[in-house]
């Protein structure tokens, strides 16, 4: 994963520092534009996601990147748990995600806290599930951040991440491209008034080692049973794994 993807390239500030702002700057148009650009296939991709630890009906989930909390709204559907926490860089993410969980009357369940992906604020062996929905492109040191999401995870504990890839057959890879490339940061800037948090989008994308390259990420932090399945002509796949 290159650290050198920023959103703003701004030589005084972090990776992490530069996530933060930009998703405090795009937290009120984030649901939007996520279903607008998608066409709302990100929700076929959740639900998708979230069914893959029906298996294991896990009580406690820690929902890691959680933003305005779409992927946890989602678990709380179809898993029905006892508790989810989710945790996250953005104040302004997380400020939307309380909005919500009070309108649905729903913090008995699911509450939100600041927190890093790379040192997450848990003892071991907490979870009996993790849950990252499009943020794992964005750790700072992914690997670090993959391998203390598994510390905290139980033994037998499955992990489910839903991340962007790369299409790679003609003419999907070709369209997406440009889609990614003009149509995405064209309409990002329009509703967002963030140019470069929707230019940054396909950059950090690009720099993904997605598919088996990931997967072998996963195999190097200790999860087993790891896999990953491609969606949607290969632009998004899950990865899962299990402690």
């Amino acid at each position: 994963m290159n650290e050198n993807i920023t959103p703003y390239q701004q030589e005084n500030s972090t990776k992490k520092e530069q996530v933060a702002k930009m998703f405090n700057n795009i937290s009120r148009t984030y649901d939007f534009l996520n279903h607008f650009l998608s066409l709302g296939i990100d929700i076929l991709w959740r639900k998708k996601a979230i069914k893959k630890l029906l298996a294991i009906n896990p009580k406690t989930i820690l929902d890691v990147a959680t933003g305005t909390g779409d992927f946890a709204f989602e678990a709380i559907k179809i898993l029905k748990p006892e508790k989810i926490i989710g945790v996250d860089i953005s104040e302004g993410m997380l400020k939307v995600a309380d909005e919500k969980i009070t309108q649905r009357s729903l913090a008995h369940v699911f509450s939100v806290r600041i927190g890093d992906s790379e040192g997450l604020n848990f003892e071991d062996n907490t979870f009996d599930a993790i849950t990252v929905a499009f943020g794992v492109r964005n750790y700072e040191n992914l690997e670090k951040g993959l391998a203390d999401m598994y510390r905290v995870l139980k033994p037998n504990g499955k992990i489910v991440i839903l991340e962007f890839s790369k299409p790679k057959h003609f003419p999907i890879k070709q369209l997406y491209n440009f889609y990614f490339n003009v149509i995405t940061p064209f309409f990002g800037k329009l509703f967002s008034k963030d140019k470069s948090a929707y230019s940054y989008l396909p950059e950090s994308v690009y720099a993904f080692p997605d598919g088996t390259d990931f997967v072998k990420m996963m195999d190097k932090v200790g999860y087993q049973k790891t896999d990953h399945e491609s969606l949607t002509f290969g632009i998004s796949a899950i990865y899962t794994g299990v402690k």
